[in-house]
């Protein structure tokens, strides 16, 4: 796949306007009403009015997020985890990893020994 599932997007499809918010909120995984109402209450609360400056901007530089970005919603908050914190999810990872290979260890180990009952088992699907 040639697009980044680490890079930021705007994300038109679940966006209002040009997906901005949207792609925020896709990127850091989370709700994207809470984003809006960040954006909304530093703009109007906060008073800070470069916030609609840099929200055209996004718009304007950051290219779309592509359709098939991601295979499921697992995949999607997968990517997420990866986002936010990359060594812990390469830390998850290794420890799926070490556990499906302690496993198969354990089913190497149980076909290989002397299992008479097994054998007989086997002998009598034969």
């Amino acid at each position: 796949m040639s697009d980044s599932r680490t890079k930021f997007y705007l994300d038109p499809q679940n966006g209002k306007w040009k997906g901005v918010c949207a792609g925020i909120a896709d990127y850091v995984g989370i709700e994207v009403l809470w984003v809006r109402l960040a954006v909304a209450g530093l703009m109007i609360v906060g008073q800070q009015w470069w916030i609609l400056l840099a929200y055209f901007v996004m718009a304007w530089i950051v290219e779309p997020k592509p359709s098939a970005l991601y295979h499921d919603r697992a995949d999607q908050k997968f990517w997420q985890g990866v986002r936010a914190n990359p060594t812990r999810s390469t830390t998850e990872v290794r420890a799926k990893f070490r556990d499906l290979d302690r496993r198969l260890a354990d089913i190497e180990l149980h076909y290989t020994s002397r299992n008479s009952s097994l054998a007989k088992e086997i002998d009598s699907l034969r």
